[in-house]
């Protein structure tokens, strides 16, 4: 990415020694674009933080208990670790948490956290970082640069890292409107256990429908093209192993083309999976049919409304309006 001065998601309000942030949750991978591939979707990660004499959390919202404990932090740990990388002191916060990403269901709440902290570091430490730094830091810590990318940036994002552990990135402002279903199981699944299922090899067959489905999703998301989901979002690398892991996602395929479903897709490495809806149907409708199409098949899930989101993380002058004390 081109180098820019930092912007404004990193800069406190005017007069203000605090920073106030907002960051979207993110789904990785889309089918075929395995680690290469995401979109930003409107649920979010709301974050106040401002100087204090010890570290302290407060958190609402979505597994508030999580969020709240001190211990292993993932927001505080990364914000003290890039400081005492560039050899800045280490300003104590007391952070303010409202947060909707379900935490370990594959919906980018791990980037989140990472690049909330790294924000919280470049603002408190005066780091003059831009956002191709940024991106590349927190794309080194998750190992992958894809929901990253999206969470910082927004939109639909095709990431790659570099030889030398850089983060290489380009956006997309998908045309038209992207009414997304993300169904959220209750049980979660580690990215780890998601990876271990997956063979070392693939042939070349598997290989080439990737690629060209890959390149018709990203086609699909320029052009406004939802009728090419169907195909754009097979995928031969990563899904059909995941399954067993993931029910949901079989179980809601067979919904594609049928009920206002446009395509279906595992969220990450799951089990959350993204069902992208026709927007000349009703949302409501299309709810109920795949909410008594699961329970057919002895499955439940919460079904979140939501769409891609064109905006990425940026500073929380709204907080009032999203948090209210």
């Amino acid at each position: 990415m081109p180098t820019k001065k930092p912007k404004s998601s990193v800069r406190a309000k005017a007069g203000h020694n605090s920073l106030e942030l907002i960051l979207p949750a993110t789904s990785a991978n889309l089918g075929p674009g395995f680690d290469a591939a995401a979109l930003a979707f409107d649920l979010d990660l709301k974050l106040r933080a401002r100087p204090a004499k010890e570290f302290s959390i407060t958190a609402s919202g979505r597994d508030a208990t999580i969020c709240s404990a001190l211990d292993n932090h993932l927001i505080l740990t990364t914000y003290r670790e890039v400081l005492e990388s560039e050899g800045k002191f280490v300003t104590p916060l007391a952070l303010d948490i409202a947060n909707e990403i379900p935490i370990g269901k594959g919906c980018g709440s791990s980037a989140a956290a990472r690049l909330a902290g790294i924000a919280l570091a470049v603002h408190f430490g005066k780091l003059r970082w831009n956002d191709s730094r940024i991106v590349g830091e927190a794309s080194r810590r998750e190992h992958h640069p894809d929901n990253a990318a999206a969470c910082w940036l927004g939109g639909v994002v095709v990431a790659r890292m570099s030889e030398d552990a850089h983060a290489q990135v380009a956006q997309i402002s998908p045309r038209g409107i992207w009414q997304l279903l993300v169904a959220v199981p209750e049980e979660s699944l580690s990215t780890q256990e998601a990876r271990g299922v997956l063979p070392a090899q693939y042939s070349r067959a598997d290989t080439v429908t990737n690629i060209q489905n890959s390149m018709l999703l990203v086609a699909a998301f320029a052009q406004g093209r939802h009728d090419l989901l169907d195909s754009a979002l097979q995928d031969r690398v990563h899904q059909p192993y995941r399954a067993l892991l993931c029910p949901l996602l079989p179980a809601l395929q067979k919904l594609t083309g049928s009920v206002g479903v446009l395509g279906v897709a595992l969220s990450g490495a799951g089990p959350s999976v993204l069902v992208f809806l026709d927007p000349r149907a009703s949302e409501r409708k299309v709810r109920d049919s795949v909410r008594q199409h699961l329970a057919r098949h002895g499955l439940s899930a919460e079904l979140l409304s939501t769409r891609i989101a064109l905006k990425g993380a940026r500073d929380g002058r709204d907080w009032k309006r999203l948090h209210p004390h």
